[in-house]
């Protein structure tokens, strides 16, 4: 079973980058999750086992990329043009199958926190 570990997380200002990681294995799909305060945690983006697929939600298409390297064993989120509405709890987390849906994933990492300022 594979235990997901992001970091990377920090305080940025709006408009700024940020390159989240997470180590997880090269078997399985893999997405990002945020959870903002009060707010339901959401689907951010995944990418499949092989890297050729993925899916964002609308409001990251555009300023986020998701990518892995297995060799390494590493996924990213590349996130660019940051706003104060992209704070939140980002998660890394793993399934057997490409999906959107929360309850899709098995294995959850305890998160990094990332806050952007106005």
């Amino acid at each position: 079973q594979v235990q997901p570990v992001e970091s990377g997380g920090g305080l940025v200002q709006a408009g700024a980058s940020l390159r989240l990681s997470c180590a997880a294995s090269e078997h399985y799909d893999m997405g990002w999750f945020r959870q903002a305060p009060g707010k339901e945690r959401e689907f951010v983006a995944t990418i499949n086992w092989s890297g050729s697929v993925t899916y964002y939600v609308d409001s990251v298409k555009g300023r986020f990329t998701i990518s892995r390297d297995n060799a390494k064993g590493t996924v990213y989120l590349q996130m660019s043009s940051l706003k104060p509405e992209d704070t939140a709890v980002y998660y890394c987390a793993a399934a057997s199958f490409t999906s959107t849906r929360r309850n899709d994933y098995h294995s959850w990492g305890p998160g990094t926190q990332v806050t952007v300022s106005s």
